[in-house]
C-alpha cells in the first residue's frame, strides 16, 4: 500500500466522521495516536471532550440542547497498564472489560457489532496501543454492516507490530459525506506521521472540515518511559 499525506487525506474528505489514527514518529521515540469526531446534526455538535483518568469522555457543551446521549456520550479513551484503548463508542468499556479477564482485543470485540443507527449503521472502529518493555505495537478493528444489511456484519482486524517510523494508519466510520452515509472501505489507509505533538495535533485539527469538526484527541507516548503528554482541542471551549 502506498503511504499517502495525512493532510490531503483530511482535506479531501469533508466528512469522514469519526476517526483513529495510531502510528510512530520518525525518530522511533514516540507511539502516536488521535482520535477526532465531527458532526453534522445539532445533538452531534453539541460535545466536547473532557479528560476522564488516564482517559477522555464526551461530555455535552450545553446540556440543555442534547435530545439523545446515545451513541454519542462514551468514552473513547481509556489506558489498561501498557494497554491503550481507543474507539468511535462504548466498545472502548468492552475492550476494558475483556482485556480485564484476560481476553484478547479481537475476542473482546466479539460481543459487539456495528451502531443500531439505520439506515447508516455506523461502523465500530477501535484500536489498541500497547507499549511495554521498551516496544511498541498496535491492532486496528473495524466492525460495520455488509452494505447495509443490518443482518451481516463484517469483521476485520488489523495488526502492526514493531511499526515503521514516521508512519501511521488511519481508519475512520465513513468513506464519505452522503445519505445514508457510506461506510469506510477496505484496511487502515497508511500514512505519514511528522513532527512533535503539537504541530501533528495542529496538521489534523486544521485540516478537519471546519464546519463538520467537532473534538480531537492526541497523546504521545514515550516508548522508552511508557511516559505520555496529550492535546485535547475542541470547536467549544468552556
Amino acid at each position: 500500500m502506498k503511504r499517502i499525506s495525512l493532510e490531503e487525506e483530511l482535506r479531501g474528505n469533508s466528512y469522514p466522521g469519526r476517526g483513529i489514527i495510531v502510528g510512530r514518529t520518525p525518530d522511533g521515540r514516540y507511539a502516536v495516536t488521535a482520535y477526532f469526531i465531527m458532526g453534522r446534526s445539532e445533538n452531534s455538535r453539541n460535545r466536547i471532550f473532557v479528560r476522564d483518568g488516564e482517559g477522555i469522555r464526551t461530555q455535552a457543551y450545553d446540556p440543555s440542547k442534547m435530545t439523545d446521549p446515545s451513541l454519542i456520550i462514551y468514552a473513547p479513551v481509556r489506558v489498561l497498564g501498557p494497554d491503550t484503548i481507543v474507539t468511535n463508542g462504548d466498545q472502548t468499556d468492552t475492550v476494558y472489560d475483556g482485556l480485564s479477564a484476560g481476553l484478547t482485543f479481537e475476542q473482546s470485540l466479539r460481543s459487539r457489532t456495528f451502531e443500531p443507527d439505520a439506515p447508516n449503521y455506523t461502523p465500530r472502529i477501535s484500536a489498541l496501543l500497547h507499549v511495554q518493555d521498551k516496544s511498541f505495537d498496535y491492532r486496528m478493528s473495524i466492525l460495520k454492516s455488509s452494505d447495509g444489511d443490518p443482518a451481516s456484519c463484517i469483521r476485520s482486524e488489523f495488526s502492526y507490530e514493531d511499526p515503521i517510523p514516521g508512519e501511521g494508519r488511519f481508519i475512520h466510520t465513513y468513506q464519505e459525506d452522503g445519505d445514508p452515509l457510506p461506510s469506510f472501505e477496505g484496511e487502515p489507509a497508511r500514512v505519514g506521521i511528522d513532527g512533535d505533538i503539537d504541530s501533528f495535533t495542529s496538521l489534523v485539527w486544521e485540516n478537519l472540515n471546519a464546519d463538520n469538526k467537532v473534538s480531537l484527541f492526541v497523546r504521545f507516548i514515550d516508548i522508552e518511559t511508557g511516559a505520555y503528554e496529550t492535546r485535547i482541542i475542541n470547536r467549544h471551549s468552556k
